[in-house]
This record gives structure tokens, sequence and C-alpha cells, in this order.
């Protein structure tokens, strides 16, 4: 199971399905549905979501073996060690592509169109093409990490325009560069040895610094979006964000660049896990209130 486990990335499909609830939950509030009467929908979009992420991830495993060999933490991957067959690998990432892309479609129509976009640009222009060759590798695959939310939205209701859920869009796309560039440093000679172009390796520290600003900055201004549907939402997404571009300019000139790598990285998930959390405990709050 634990070889499984690292083939599929149950971490990072965890840590995405929260923006997924989140999403699902709160398309559920803003349109005052009982979940009850979509809970087909429901399981069917945390199936589907679970599988899109597994097989995302069990490709890019395929196609990162040689660069894997090389970091040191990714060298015990099972795809490096031979612990498990490529062809059983290529098994699983197609067959949980197809399952999952159908359980999404079960869901709704959409949510299997944007589960497909989201794996689509996780294989292709992320994986094989930008992770290799340019520092924007992180804007690119920041599209497929965005789509949970989408995905959970569009499960229930077909208006992915709405303000409330283009925030949560926009928030866990721009999350992701100071997230990843977090971790670019903390492992920076494994990304260098590799050849793996990241942000902090190929343009150095303060670019980084200023690039991971002007990111914060973004997700800040993007919090306001919420505010179309709860001044609560909103101000807790601030609070979150303003926090993290004080601790991003005080880090830089106060600690070792790991050090305060670690301190934007541990961070980062505290920001994703409060936010997200309290969207979902918000709508169902709401949710329960509404029909009880």
């Amino acid at each position: 199971m634990q070889i499984l486990a690292q083939t599929v990335k149950t971490g990072i499909i965890k840590s995405n399905l929260i923006p997924m609830v989140a999403g699902l939950t709160l398309a559920l509030y803003t349109y005052k549905i009982n979940p009850f009467d979509h809970w087909l929908r429901i399981v069917s979009a945390i199936i589907g979501s679970a599988l899109v992420i597994a097989a995302a991830g069990a490709f890019n495993n395929i196609y990162d073996r040689d660069i894997d060999a090389i970091m040191q933490r990714t060298q015990k991957r099972p795809t490096v060690t031979g612990d498990i067959r490529i062809g059983t690998v290529w098994f699983i990432a197609i067959g949980s592509t197809i399952v999952g892309l159908l359980a999404l479609y079960l869901a709704t129509p959409l949510a299997a169109l944007l589960g497909f976009t989201g794996i689509f640009f996780y294989v292709f222009p992320y994986t094989i093409w930008t992770k290799r060759y340019t520092v924007y590798n992180t804007e690119v695959g920041s599209i497929s990490g965005a789509m949970p939310p989408l995905i959970g939205w569009a499960a229930i209701h077909p208006n992915i325009m709405h303000p409330a859920i283009l925030g949560l869009f926009v928030i866990t796309l721009i999350w992701q560069m100071p997230h990843f560039y977090a971790i670019a440093i903390r492992k920076q000679d494994d990304y260098s040895a590799a050849g793996v172009p990241m942000l902090p390796v190929a343009k150095g520290m303060k670019r980084t610094y200023i690039t991971t600003n002007i990111y914060l900055i973004l997700l800040t201004a993007s919090c306001f979006l919420l505010g179309t549907l709860s001044k609560g939402l909103m101000l807790v997404a601030l609070l979150l964000s303003i926090a993290w571009l004080v601790m991003n300019i005080y880090g830089y000139h106060k600690k070792d660049p790991k050090k305060w790598a670690t301190l934007l990285f541990v961070y980062s998930l505290l920001h994703m896990t409060v936010l997200f959390s309290t969207v979902i405990i918000y709508s169902i709050v709401g949710l329960y209130l509404k029909f009880h």
C-alpha cells in the first residue's frame, strides 16, 4: 500500500481535496441547495477528483524518473527504485484518468471538463514542457493546481463565473507560487543538480523575494472577491494573506534563506488549511441553519 501511495502521491490528493470540498460546499450554500438532494453528485465529485489527481501524480512519476533519480528527496520513489513496474504505473495512471473523469461526468459534464483540463495542464504544459525549460513552470503548473475548487463548485452549479468561486480559484492559483518558491529554496541543491529551472535556482534569491511579494500582494487583492458573498470570509482571507506578506518581508531581512523558506513553507500550509476549512465550516453551518 505504501508503494501505491507514493506512486499516486496521496499527500497531494488529500491537500487538493480540501479546496475541492470548499468549492463544493460553497456552491451548496450560495444557491441554498440541500446536499441530501445531490448526494450522488457529491460522492462522484469526491471520488472523481481523487482519481484524477492520482492519475496526474502517476503520470508525473513516470515521466520524471530521470530527474527523480538525481534529487535526494525523490530518489526513493517506487518508479525510481524499481519497486513498481512502469507498466503497472501506466495502468494506474490511465485507469484512474478514465474512471475519475467518468465519475466527474456523473456529477456534471462541466466538472469532468474541468477535471480533464487539470490533468492535461499538469501532464503536458507543466510536466513534459515547462518544468524543465522555463522559470515560469510554477505559473503553468498552478493552473492545474487551481482546478479543485472549480470542480467542486461545477459539480453543484454551472455558474463558475460567480465572484465567490472566482475568488477561491484565483487564491488557489496565486497561493502556489510563494508555496513552491519556498520548497525550491529549501531544496535548491536538488533542483540545481537535476537542472530544473526553479526561480531561486535560475534567478537567485532577490528575484524570488521580489516575485513572492508581488504574488502575495495579488493574493491579498483577490480576497476581496469573497466579499461578494461573505464579509467574514473576506476578512479571514485578508488577514491570512497580509500576515503572509509581512512574514515574507520580515523573514527575508532577518533570517538565512533556508530558515526564511521554511517559515514561508509552513505558513503556506497553515494559510490553505485555515482558509479552506473556514469556507467549509461557514458553508456547512449556513446550510444547517437554512434547512433546520
